[in-house]
């Protein structure tokens, strides 16, 4: 997410006005780079991308570089028409190296920085912004099977050639945190600027949090992640979002405000205030803050983010995930379960594995319309159809299992894993880091 990439900003004040969006945040661009520069990207392009699963070509326009006509099909995927469009064109790999390449390996890097050409393709997001994300990325990989890395131009962030193929290649929606990345600008000791980049082209307006700290931007983060899933999966109406508690009685109540009003809070000038606004943040754009109770929400008396400091480390913060990604993380973690096996077979690590526990009878209005309490165990023993694995920590709302408790389950009964080796944290959404390249 490029969190934590420190940079200086001026502190010069003005008071600029909100401005029209990029090309970039009113379409989702992405600059895919292959692996060989030899390779003739074009040639045979549309029958590649026809066999996309449960994908019909009905219009199609050839791309051609010395008339400046740029590629286009208009295409029927699952049922809704989608327009995407796309150009072959000199390509400068050094400055694309210069950029965040956390993600890349060895020979990854190597082809991006040796890249003279590169295919840009572009489109507008429909309602579902994850769907049309997941569609934009298998005509990528369809395009250019062999690709080196995607650059995000909207989100401002490069996915690696292995991670574009695990999501292309799967029947499973990407996360809602790869429609956009979270960025922290400040320095060392002094405040932090976090926001977004790629909710514009979702049709929502980017997040950001201003005078944050080492100390707390972690949290806001989670403050940040957890509104922007909640935006992207249209959950809730108005601007008003619960998205977590902290302990059993605080709860996390957010709403956002757009920038030029926002920046009237703040004693200026200010790490993210006007003078960081002349060039760029300066579109659709809102800064987070919080309701300390009813009646100040009822009021619109929002108060800054600095209200919960000094509570996240003592009071146990949680923030609510979705049915719906739930059951996203659920099939990926199933779908992909046979590289947590090979993991455990041949590396050196420790697994954690997530359990859906049916909640008792008398805790189901607490625990909401799934009745499943989501836990941590970890992994002891793998077998051919089943595994055992002992709980990391207590159950809430499930009376007979306690910490420390020895169960055997199945696939069938996982919600979520995640694999500890020495140089990864590695989950089902980030199991491309496995993969050879």
């Amino acid at each position: 997410m490029g969190f934590l990439d420190f940079a200086s900003k001026s502190k010069q004040i003005n008071k600029p006005k909100p401005q029209p969006l990029g090309y970039w945040e009113e379409q989702s661009y992405m600059i895919v780079v292959p692996k060989n520069n030899d390779a003739d990207v074009i040639d045979g392009i549309f029958d590649r991308i026809a066999a996309i699963k449960g994908l019909t070509i009905k219009q199609k326009q050839n791309f051609n570089a010395e008339q400046r006509i740029v590629g286009n099909a208009v295409v029927d995927y699952q049922g809704e028409e989608y327009n995407i469009s796309f150009f072959y064109d000199n390509f400068d790999g050094q400055s694309l190296y210069a950029a965040n390449m956390r993600s890349l390996s060895e020979n990854e890097l190597q082809s991006v920085k040796n890249a003279k050409m590169a295919l840009t393709v572009f489109m507008t997001f429909n309602d579902n912004p994850i769907k049309s994300y997941h569609l934009q990325i298998k005509f990528i990989l369809a395009a250019i099977p062999e690709l080196a890395a995607v650059y995000d131009e909207s989100a401002e962030w490069v996915i690696s050639g292995r991670q574009a193929r695990l999501y292309a290649q799967s029947d499973v929606l990407p996360p809602l945190s790869a429609l956009y990345s979270i960025q922290a600008v400040g320095e060392e000791g002094g405040d932090i600027w976090l926001h977004t980049h790629g909710l514009c082209r979702c049709g929502l307006t980017e997040l950001e949090v201003i005078k944050s700290s080492s100390e707390y931007a972690n949290d806001h983060v989670h403050i940040i992640n957890a509104l922007a899933d909640r935006l992207l999966e249209k959950n809730g109406e108005g601007d008003v979002y619960y998205i977590g508690k902290i302990g059993d009685d605080i709860p996390i109540v957010v709403t956002y405000v757009l920038w030029s009003e926002a920046l009237e809070e703040y004693n200026n000038p200010v790490l993210g205030g006007y003078s960081d606004r002349e060039n760029d943040h300066n579109s659709r754009t809102s800064l987070i803050f919080a309701f300390k109770n009813e009646r100040d929400e009822s009021l619109r008396n929002y108060s800054k983010l600095d209200i919960y400091d000094g509570l996240w480390e003592s009071g146990n913060p949680m923030f609510f995930i979705s049915n719906k990604e739930t059951e996203r993380m659920r099939a990926a973690a199933e779908e992909r379960f046979d590289y947590l096996k090979r993991a455990w077979e041949t590396l050196d690590c420790q697994v954690l594995i997530k359990i859906g526990l049916n909640v008792d009878e008398k805790y189901k209005e607490e625990a909401g319309e799934a009745g499943r309490e989501h836990i941590w165990f970890e992994l002891i023993d793998m077998k051919e159809n089943s595994f055992t694995a002992r709980l990391t920590q207590k159950a809430y709302w499930v009376d007979d299992i306690h910490e420390g408790d020895i169960k055997e389950f199945t696939v069938n009964d996982v919600t979520d894993w995640c694999i500890y080796t020495e140089n990864f944290r590695i989950t089902p959404d980030t199991v491309y880091l496995l993969f050879d390249d």
